[in-house]
């Protein structure tokens, strides 16, 4: 990983996901390079990106968060991920984090909060 954590979002609410666009690279040493709407098309940018971070949401149509999270790291084994969710439960907790993800948080913690997961999940050993 270099100086920079390339971010891919993944997430159906627009307007979280423009939120996060906007706010995310106004952080020194963040770049998202990629934001889309579903799981199947996190999945795809992350093999074809190879980001440092996915930060991907649980409850989404198609693939949730933890079968997007698993798929991901099969086409992207050094991306590390993070679940971003409105409210999550003890189940898609363990589920997310056996699929891979190295941690999962609610959206209502502050945008340092959040960068410091990004930061943190780019660190986590592979």
């Amino acid at each position: 990983m270099g100086a920079v954590v390339r971010i891919v979002i993944v997430e159906d609410n627009l307007t979280f996901r423009e939120t996060l666009e906007l706010l995310l690279p106004l952080r020194q040493g963040i770049e998202v390079v990629a934001s889309v709407e579903r799981g199947a098309d996190g999945i795809e940018a992350c093999a074809r990106l190879d980001p440092d971070v996915a930060v991907i949401d649980y409850r989404m149509p198609g693939l949730n968060g933890a079968q997007t999270t698993a798929a991901l790291l099969e086409a992207s084994p050094r991306t590390r991920v993070v679940c971003l969710t409105a409210s999550v439960t003890g189940e898609e907790v363990e589920l997310v984090r056996k699929a891979g993800a190295v941690a999962c948080i609610t959206k209502d913690r502050s945008l340092d909060e959040i960068v410091e997961a990004i930061r943190a999940a780019a660190r986590a050993p592979e």
